[in-house]
């Protein structure tokens, strides 16, 4: 029997292979969920490898965007409603080079639900900036990347 990760990231692999090619290409990996946080890793490998080593911009920014998009399709799987979920902007600050297998932290679980349902009371687009860390806990905890991304949501 398969726990419930498991099930949640073989769906993850399917959904990434037929609708998001570049998900599937980086391999995120969902390793902690709860109600409030959810913490994704993408493996240092040779495909998400730069010049020098560390863990490609492009892989870091998949890792930021499926972290910090989670929750809002997993409420949205609930609700069954036809709404419109993108992101806006991003931004990124990078501390220091990731030198190993990246793990992506985003705690704003209650937040991004409250938002979906204030989405489905209002006609209007909602925006919420959401906080996505990324840490090499192989090396230190230390952060070495932060995003924010503004999630936008409208039901149609």
């Amino acid at each position: 029997m398969l726990t419930k990760l498991q099930k949640l990231n073989f769906y993850l692999r399917i959904i990434s292979f037929w609708k998001i090619p570049l998900l599937f290409f980086c391999r995120p990996k969902i390793i902690f969920l709860d109600d409030r946080c959810v913490q994704f890793q993408i493996k240092l490998k040779r495909k998400v490898k730069n010049h020098l080593g560390s863990m490609y911009l492009g892989a870091l920014a998949v890792g930021a965007d499926i972290t910090s998009g989670y929750f809002a399709f997993h409420y949205l799987k609930e609700h069954k409603r036809n709404i419109s979920i993108i992101f806006k902007d991003l931004h990124a600050d990078f501390y220091k080079r990731s030198m190993g297998n990246v793990v992506f932290t985003c705690d704003m679980g209650e937040e991004i639900k409250e938002l979906i349902d204030r989405s489905l009371k209002s006609s209007g687009r909602l925006n919420l900036p959401v906080i996505v860390t990324a840490a090499v806990p192989s090396i230190s905890d230390e952060v070495v990347a932060k995003f924010i991304l503004t999630l936008s949501v409208k039901t149609k």
